[in-house]
């Protein structure tokens, strides 16, 4: 029996979904289709059906996983800089860390997404500059710097810490590097910016 669109776009999205665990979890080289479709109890001969190749699943993937770290950062910046606040700290925490598959793909693939296609990079470009944006009005910034260039910092050093609290060893210096992460979260962002100031910035 034909499948309806809906049913062939559900199917689609559940191929999205769980492609993108599994390369947070284990890797986009170390993921096969063949594992993907399985996990999302679809034959492997169906994945042409959905997609030209793996490269367009990465693409989708990628996607999605940042469309969800940026809806956080877009609800939470909605709320004011207090939420901003607590949706960052979150992010250099010990269950953030150690939730990989459900976590943030410029921490879990960031390597990899360096090498990706050009459609893939475009769009963990695109996703990156809306968070910057987002952030960037709440911000106490350094004298010759504007909010944009704090935005920039603070977010790489959270990919980075988290990234880097990933790969050690040591489990007390793990801890050490997020907990060093929350505090500078805690010392660049402003919460007594008020909400409105964030609807009268263009950045």
């Amino acid at each position: 029996m034909k499948k309806s669109k809906a049913e062939t776009a559900e199917t689609r999205k559940r191929i999205v979904e769980v492609a993108a665990k599994a390369f947070r979890r284990q890797g986009i080289d170390g993921t096969g289709v063949a594992e993907i479709m399985a996990a999302a109890g679809l034959t492997h001969g169906g994945f042409y059906r959905h997609f030209s190749s793996k490269e367009q699943l990465v693409t989708e993937a990628m996607s999605a996983s940042a469309k969800n770290l940026l809806l956080d950062s877009n609800v939470a910046a909605e709320q004011g800089a207090q939420a901003l606040m607590d949706v960052f700290q979150d992010y250099v925490t010990q269950d953030y860390r150690d939730a990989r598959e459900d976590g943030c793909p410029l921490a879990a693939n960031g390597s990899e997404l360096a090498r990706a296609d050009e459609t893939t990079r475009h769009n963990a470009t695109d996703s990156f500059r809306k968070i910057v944006a987002n952030i960037a009005p709440y911000l106490r910034v350094h004298e010759g710097e504007d909010g944009t260039d704090t935005a920039l910092s603070l977010l790489t050093n959270m990919v980075g810490a988290l990234t880097i609290a990933r790969i050690v060893d040591d489990p007390a210096l793990s801890d050490r590097i997020l907990a060093t992460t929350r505090r500078r979260i805690a010392r660049l962002i402003d919460v007594d910016v008020p909400l409105q100031q964030k609807e009268a910035d263009p950045a």
